[in-house]
């Protein structure tokens, strides 16, 4: 018993002794002791690979399919998720293989913005589904000078990180329509003009950002002001100024998205063409080729074809005497006789006539005679019905709290607001 005694005094000294030293057998290292959670360990081979292609011009899906050697399926079958007749080139696909496959399990492609179609292998068939994708709102507010155009001032404003260029083109095109019956973007504009809107963005859940919709802006143009308010009261969404009347007038100052006005109405402008000085009766918008034409207000097709110098037209009476004319269109979309209203798409921007480039040329007649489509009075909006006026009041005034929050930065991030 006593020389265990001494036995185990002894093993606890050196042990003791060992440790003192840092001469213990097993090395230790400096620093803290490395557990094993935190010991890196190799990833596991990937099971799968993943191929993205696109669909080129003037291929079809079957070619697509084939290049990953994919033969065989009945598209017919897979029409329901994915229409192959309305497939347009660029089209981006994935297709995943397996490791030890030749041929993909599984392919998807996104169709829109809110959804993607999977098609998926199983055993010798295929079957198709539809991923929604969720996207969340979230509230921007920017502000800022304008020093040349509405789209230039956006773009200098507005960071890459907020929106992409051309999420901003469709922010300005959209902000532009809000004031389409009030503000005339191509002539109006001065340098020291101000702007501040407050939009909605989306960020979807794989995290891309796009352009939503203008909820409320203040506007100052050519010392004159300008304010819109969105509000769903009655039939769906509409703009209003901060007393509640309408900013929708019976017209659009502009019936087509142009680059710029390449000549006005007047009583003695050379024609291109005809090489002589006679009037010019209406307003060429600049556009390229295949821009949509919109109807300048509600009203009915009386003429859709072929008109002389004209080219292709498409003329519309509406009330009070008045009628519209769209000329030098590449393309007519829409008859005589028909029933067409404000915003709808008649017809594509051409160069058919008369015409030394792509553009629209827009009359407004009042019983015949021709007026400037950019001075005529369109009236006054109507106003917000008194049903839904208090409604109305408490969203403006919600809106207006962001719109008008002193001091705010430039650009300004905010959680969604509801309307």
């Amino acid at each position: 018993m006593r020389f265990k005694n001494l036995a185990a005094v002894a093993v606890f000294t050196a042990a003791a002794y060992f440790a003192a030293t840092g001469a213990w057998p097993w090395h230790r290292l400096a620093g803290e002791p490395v557990s094993l959670a935190r010991v890196d360990t190799a990833p596991p081979p990937p099971s799968h690979h993943v191929l993205v292609d696109t669909l080129h011009s003037g291929e079809t899906l079957s070619e697509l399919l084939e290049r990953h050697k994919m033969v065989g399926i009945n598209l017919a079958s897979l029409t329901d998720a994915l229409n192959p007749r309305r497939l347009r080139a660029g089209l981006v696909f994935n297709f995943r293989r397996p490791v030890q496959d030749s041929v993909p399990d599984r392919i998807s492609v996104r169709t829109g913005p809110e959804q993607r179609v999977l098609f998926t292998r199983v055993a010798n068939n295929w079957s198709a589904g539809v991923d929604s994708i969720a996207w969340h709102p979230e509230i921007v507010r920017a502000d800022g000078d304008i020093q040349n155009s509405l789209y230039e001032a956006l773009d200098r404003q507005i960071p890459d990180s907020v929106l992409d260029d051309r999420e901003r083109t469709n922010l300005a095109w959209a902000l532009a329509d809000v004031f389409a019956w009030e503000v005339d973007f191509s002539r109006d504009i001065r340098v020291g003009d101000h702007f501040t809107v407050v939009l909605e963005r989306l960020v979807s859940d794989e995290g891309e950002v796009r352009f939503g919709r203008v909820l409320a802006s203040d506007l100052s143009v050519d010392a004159r002001h300008y304010t819109a308010f969105r509000f769903a009261g009655g039939d769906g969404s509409s703009f209003y100024d901060k007393d509640g009347n309408s900013l929708k007038r019976a017209f659009l100052r502009a019936p087509v998205e142009f680059r710029r006005i390449s000549s006005g109405f007047t009583n003695a402008r050379f024609h291109p063409v005809l090489g002589y000085t006679r009037k010019h009766e209406g307003t060429d918008f600049a556009a390229a080729t295949g821009t949509p034409v919109m109807a300048a207000g509600d009203g009915t097709v009386i003429r859709a074809g072929r008109a002389g110098g004209y080219g292709n037209l498409i003329e519309i009476r509406h009330r009070n005497g008045i009628t519209t004319r769209y000329g030098h269109l590449s393309r007519i979309l829409t008859h005589r006789g028909d029933r067409v209203h404000q915003g709808e798409v008649i017809g594509k921007v051409g160069q058919t006539g008369l015409a030394t480039g792509p553009h629209l040329h827009y009359e407004f007649r009042v019983n015949g005679v021709a007026k400037d489509s950019r001075r005529v009075n369109l009236g006054n909006g109507a106003p917000v019905a008194a049903a839904h006026r208090k409604a109305f009041e408490q969203e403006r005034n919600r809106l207006a709290a962001i719109l008008y929050q002193a001091p705010a930065p430039p650009i300004q991030i905010m959680a969604a607001v509801t309307s």
